[in-house]
């Protein structure tokens, strides 16, 4: 089971915009000097590349989660609100054209063309540019059970579960890797059950429908 990782996805926006934006690094792949993809437009296309990324190999909901989880992080090292609202609109820019898109060519080219269009905030100097992000509801207080921070990114075409994240912590697991945790106890609102000989993760009832696993 492969899938993109936020690193990966890095990657290849950088890759895009050294080769058809503007050169960022030098003939060893060392940063530019001025070059540091903060709070400018190499940040703003990667966050809308990557966000648009996990919109097609997930859902736009899982896109949008992973965006949130994200800034989370950023707010616990005192990540001002402008740079937070910056990177909350790209995401939700990368996740429209994710949706738009099949592949990942076709992602870069067409975001691309939005920073040409001005789509994408390219600072956090809101004087400069204020354009403010609508919360979308998406919180951590209102998706995440703590007891049971599993949701499913993705399934095989016969509906079986392949790939879980962890909500709390942003961790992708295999159906083996979530297996092993369960076993391990870490994930106490979960157990194992045997489907079609195969040990699947399974949620513990608990009279709800909104924290299982499908």
């Amino acid at each position: 089971m492969s899938y993109t990782s936020k690193d990966e996805a890095a990657k290849e926006a950088y890759l895009h915009f050294h080769k058809n934006i503007r050169p960022i690094f030098d003939d060893k792949g060392a940063w530019l000097p001025g070059e540091n993809a903060h709070n400018d437009d190499v940040d703003a296309f990667r966050h809308a590349y990557t966000s648009g990324v996990f919109t097609q190999e997930f859902t736009e909901g899982i896109a949008n989660i992973l965006g949130h989880f994200n800034e989370i992080k950023g707010q616990l090292k005192d990540q001002p609100d402008s740079e937070k609202n910056m990177d909350l609109w790209n995401n939700k820019v990368g996740r429209e054209y994710g949706k738009k898109t099949t592949s990942k060519q076709e992602l870069a080219e067409l975001l691309q063309k939005a920073l040409e269009n001005d789509e994408l905030i390219i600072t956090d100097d809101q004087e400069k540019d204020s354009r403010k992000y609508i919360d979308e509801g998406i919180t951590d207080e209102k998706v995440i059970d703590p007891n049971k921070p599993i949701t499913v990114i993705k399934e095989s075409d016969t509906g079986r579960n392949l790939l879980f994240l962890n909500m709390l912590n942003g961790e992708i697991m295999t159906n083996d890797v979530f297996v092993n945790k369960i076993n391990a106890g870490d994930y106490p609102g979960y157990h194992i059950a045997r489907v079609d000989s195969i040990a699947t993760p399974v949620s513990n009832a608990d009279g709800s429908k909104d924290n299982n696993l499908g």
